[in-house]
């Protein structure tokens, strides 16, 4: 994922989080901020060391950032999000995650309307 499309600094992640605008199941929760100051998505991961060690856990954040690419296309623009991995997440496969995180970008209506996959 290129720099712009990610939220670095902690400021704009505790705006994200205190936006309380949030869906979560048993794997991830997702959090999100309108932001109309950017033209473009941009997103946030935290995975803790319950998760594993560094491998495991940069493992499962590639994974997300994997998806995220390509649900790109599908994506709103002018959102930040912040998606924090929880600890049954770290035996999914790619599919597995693909479905959760565009299941929870629904609830969140991150999704553009109308456009399938």
């Amino acid at each position: 994922m290129k720099k712009e499309y990610r939220l670095k600094k902690n400021k704009e992640i505790e705006a994200v989080l205190n936006n309380k605008c949030y869906q979560a199941n048993q794997y991830y929760s997702v959090y999100k901020k309108i932001n109309n100051e950017t033209s473009h998505f941009r997103c946030a991961i935290s995975a803790g060391k319950k998760l594993g060690n560094a491998v495991k856990r940069n493992k499962i954040k590639r994974l997300i950032n994997a998806v995220l690419k390509d649900l790109n296309i599908k994506l709103d623009n002018n959102v930040d999000v912040f998606i924090i991995v929880r600890e049954k997440a770290k035996d999914l496969t790619y599919n597995e995650i693909y479905k959760q995180i565009e299941y929870l970008f629904k609830r969140q209506n991150l999704l553009n309307q109308g456009e399938n996959k």
